[in-house]
């Protein structure tokens, strides 16, 4: 059973997860960074940035912050 627990790796160097050289460990974490794009591009859809700004940044920000906490939750531990 040598699989990993983990759905990402830490970065072998600087401080967090995913991008660069920590590429997503399962299915799983690749799956939260699609689900994350989607969502990134609808919100450019709902809320355009010319006539709902503030909305837009809302949801941009809800966005990251919520894929942040599933790579806190999923991820290595920091090292």
């Amino acid at each position: 059973m040598g699989k990993s627990r983990y759905w990402f790796a830490a970065k072998e160097h600087g401080w967090g997860w995913g991008w660069g050289w920590g590429w997503p460990l399962a299915w799983q974490g690749w799956l939260a960074y699609a689900s994350a794009a989607a969502l990134l591009v609808a919100g450019f859809v709902i809320f355009p940035p010319a006539a709902a700004p503030a909305r837009f940044v809302a949801c941009n920000v809800g966005v990251v912050v919520a894929l942040l906490f599933v790579c806190w939750l999923k991820g290595e531990p920091l090292r």
